[in-house]
């Protein structure tokens, strides 16, 4: 894979973090805050500029991963004047509610849009109806003789109909030879393959995959599917933390390598691929970025509740150390991820 793959990923990563600090920016003002700083990336800047009459210096830093927002008056250990309106501090329970909610919001709803653009232009699928097949390098399938497009019609002489059935037919025979029935282009043959033994590595495989192929959809039937689809990503991120929380699911993260790589791929598959894994993100940043825990959207809505129930605002000191000490332990996960992402897979 090319570098100008992984440059399209991380460009796309740039995009969700724009998107998402806009959210901020744009409440912020709406709500008459005052944005002292839109920036896209960290560290030194390469580049700024403050249009005239705005408050806000839009600039880009040497880092191009991330973005934030610096709003007037969030920082609780800068000076802070009561009688500035265009302070966070000072703002109504409601605008800092809608400011925090508004970045995830954004999100979510940018997944729609990429959604739709993804199965409008195209999306590669998995055609395991038609028992057509793609034998991988070096794997027993190949080592067999099997070709790509190969369609498979029975197991030890039983006939499949779909891909679950296949598996299930090809597992059941682990390190025991079985025979395959194939149509090559009409040509029936029979091809003797030995599934990979108990305990090895892809266990009771033959190491296949279906062929795949470009599915468009109308645009009446890609708009209602942008629309259920962010959901679906939510919900599943719900789901899945819960059963890993709960232990019944093994604890799986992928870190920014990870997520890269798998960009990468999509783009690499084509610009179907590439928009619907972005909605996919995009979607799954909505959710996680409003799960209860400091230093996320999520954490400060806590607080912003608690407000709303006591009528009184919380130590905003307080408050931020608790985020500070959420956003060590989240960069301390990530950097251990990254870690993983990056050592040899065996």
């Amino acid at each position: 894979m090319t570098v100008a793959y992984y440059v399209v990923a991380a460009l796309g990563l740039a995009l969700l973090m724009i998107v998402h600090e806009g959210g901020h920016y744009f409440a912020a003002r709406r709500y008459g805050m005052r944005v002292i700083k839109f920036s896209i990336g960290f560290g030194p800047r390469i580049w700024h500029k403050q249009p005239k009459g705005s408050p806000t210096v839009f600039q880009v830093a040497i880092i191009p991963f991330l973005a934030y927002v610096q709003i007037a008056g969030m920082n609780p250990y800068e000076d802070q004047d009561p009688n500035d309106k265009g302070s966070y501090a000072n703002a109504s329970l409601w605008a800092r509610v809608v400011t925090i909610t508004a970045g995830p919001l954004a999100n979510y709803l940018f997944a729609s849009v990429l959604f739709f653009g993804a199965l409008v232009v195209g999306v590669t699928t998995a055609d395991e109806t038609s028992m057509k097949v793609v034998p991988s390098p070096d794997g027993p399938a190949a080592r067999a003789g099997f070709l790509e497009n190969d369609k498979i019609v029975a197991i030890n002489g039983n006939q499949v109909h779909d891909w679950s059935e296949l598996q299930k037919a090809v597992s059941a025979h682990a390190g025991d030879a079985i025979d395959v029935g194939v149509d090559r282009g009409g040509e029936p043959l029979h091809i003797t393959v030995t599934p990979n033994s108990k305990g090895a590595k892809d266990e009771g495989r033959i190491l296949i995959h279906p062929i795949k192929r470009i599915e468009r959809l109308g645009v009446r039937e890609a708009a209602v599917q942008s629309i259920t689809r962010p959901p679906q990503v939510v919900v599943g991120l719900v789901v899945g933390l819960t059963r890993m929380i709960m232990r019944k699911d093994k604890v799986e993260a992928s870190g920014p390598v990870g997520i890269t790589k798998d960009m990468a791929a999509a783009a690499k598959d084509g610009p179907g691929d590439y928009l619907f894994i972005l909605g996919v993100l995009s979607a799954y940043l909505g959710g996680f970025n409003l799960l209860p825990f400091p230093a996320l959207d999520g954490g400060r809505l806590i607080f912003l509740g608690a407000e709303a129930a006591s009528r009184r605002k919380p130590d905003r000191k307080m408050e931020a150390r608790v985020h500070a000490i959420g956003l060590l332990m989240m960069l301390a996960l990530i950097a251990i991820v990254t870690v993983t992402d990056l050592m040899p897979k065996h």
